[in-house]
């Protein structure tokens, strides 16, 4: 099995990135990890002309694409910044995830091809927010965004999420060891999910 596992920190050294290192060093003695984080990549993260126009991947891109399709499951680690992910990974997600890449639209009618079906996903937000706050009173947009929107759309399932929080006021001290568990537990077990056969 191959694990990937993408920081979308724009800086190092920060909670997201101790907590992949706990889901990292619990996953089974015989998966292939890759680890890429988010800020450590050269790219442009923008949609200079959305999708008019091929916007040919630089290097880093592309290696991260090769690795991605080699992949059976995939973890993502970011922080909630104004209820979504910092830019840096949300630029990643735009340029990564392509028309003929990660999708393809139909010709006849308005349904699409998942490219990325056979992955499974875990995706991993800290936040300053209370999770049932998250749940209750925004209605848990980022997580739908992700499942339906992002990582669903393109084929990803199952995919689980990990919220933490909140982190502020030493929350994150306080709560890092039964966060850290609770990843141990999900890396561990990434043998049992069930994936569709990959295209």
């Amino acid at each position: 099995m191959q694990v990937l596992l993408i920081d979308g920190h724009p800086d190092s050294g920060r909670l997201s990135s101790a907590l992949l290192d706990r889901y990292e060093k619990a996953l089974p003695a015989d998966v292939v990890v890759k680890r890429v984080a988010v800020r450590d990549l050269t790219f442009d993260p923008n949609m200079r002309q959305g999708y008019a126009v091929d916007q040919v991947w630089e290097p880093d891109l592309q290696s991260l694409a090769e690795i991605l399709l080699d992949a059976d499951h995939v973890i993502f680690a970011f922080p909630l910044w104004w209820g979504a992910e910092p830019a840096l990974l949300k630029g990643l997600l735009d340029r990564l995830l392509l028309p003929g890449h990660a999708f393809r639209y139909h010709t006849d009618d308005p349904m699409w091809d998942k490219l990325l079906v056979g992955r499974s996903a875990d995706v991993i937000i800290t936040m300053d927010t209370p999770p049932w706050y998250l749940r209750l009173i925004y209605g848990d947009a980022v997580v739908t965004r992700w499942k339906k929107q992002i990582l669903g759309f393109v084929g990803f399932a199952p995919i689980r999420f990990f919220r933490f929080g909140p982190t502020n006021r030493g929350g994150a001290a306080r709560a890092f060891a039964v966060w850290a568990s609770q990843l141990e537990w999900a890396a561990a077990s990434i043998a049992t999910l069930r994936r569709k056969p990959k295209l």
